[in-house]
């Protein structure tokens, strides 16, 4: 399986979607600067968990 098959798109789009929908429906403005860097920073967890828990399940 290549890397590029583990990073997590579809979730990091979800939580940039999320937060700035989130920010627009209850302040009125969407922040796209934190929404970014939240949702990269989700994306680098959820990358960093899953080599983890696939490293841990071949000892």
């Amino acid at each position: 399986m290549a890397f590029s098959d583990n990073l997590p798109i579809s979730e990091s789009l979800g939580v940039f979607i999320g937060i700035t929908g989130f920010d627009w429906l209850s302040e009125g403005q969407a922040e796209p600067l934190k929404a970014a860097v939240t949702a990269v920073a989700a994306g680098a967890f959820i990358a960093v968990a899953r080599y983890w828990l696939k490293k841990r399940r071949k000892d």
